[in-house]
């Protein structure tokens, strides 16, 4: 237990500048897959038939390619066509693309449970359907959204360890280093899911919160 306490002194300078970046990333990430979810759901409730096409058609692709590709793709193949990202760049458009499927999927059945009679009756007091999605749908929706959300945002959170396959020195990547470096491979690992749990609660936790609050308005 000595020799634990000793070594995670020496390590978690190291796990919690890495864990920062893990924050980090997972942010950006949640807001263009947050961004990108309205956009596609929004798409997948329009009137005009080929922009719900080409929503299922977008959800379906990306859902269907594992992670770990979409960032590949981002980050090794896009510069064969001259667009060059940072690591850090790619691997937020690629978790951020990735996630925002699911995102789309919590907010279409958001939008879609919230009750007909409703938007109706924004329409009797003369709004149009886009002023009446602005105002009505949109907010009723994403509070019913909320819950899947959270669970969408925590696995972000965890998902993002993938970023470090294209070199991102997230906390995963942190520790593999770490790891590779002490052979304190046990010490090590231990910390790294510690450290993630410890992100990972509040998040949750915070999540919930907004919930409570949102529900009493």
């Amino acid at each position: 237990m000595n020799e634990f306490l000793t070594d995670a002194a020496l390590f978690l300078p190291v796990l919690l500048r890495g864990l920062w970046t893990t924050i980090l990333l997972t942010l950006c990430a949640l807001v263009v897959s947050v961004m990108l979810g309205l956009v596609w759901a929004t798409m997948a409730r329009a009137r005009f038939g080929p922009l719900r096409a080409a929503a299922a058609t977008i959800i379906n692709v990306v859902r269907g390619i594992p992670i770990i590709v979409q960032l590949f793709c981002v980050y090794f193949v896009l510069p064969e066509a001259g667009i060059n990202l940072y690591p850090f760049a790619a691997g937020v458009i690629g978790l951020g693309l990735a996630y925002s499927v699911y995102q789309a999927e919590n907010f279409r059945a958001g939008f879609e449970a919230v009750d007909p009679a409703l938007l109706e009756a924004a329409k009797s007091l003369g709004m149009d359907d886009r002023l009446a999605m602005r105002r009505v749908v949109l907010p009723l929706g994403i509070r019913i959204a909320l819950p899947p959300f959270g669970n969408t945002t925590v696995m972000l959170l965890k998902d993002s360890s993938i970023a470090s396959t294209i070199t991102i020195a997230e906390l995963t990547r942190a520790g593999q280093l770490l790891a590779i470096s002490t052979f304190k491979n046990g010490t090590v690992y231990v910390l790294i899911a510690l450290l993630y749990l410890a992100a990972s609660l509040p998040l949750a936790a915070g999540v919930r919160m907004l919930e409570r609050r949102m529900a009493t308005r």
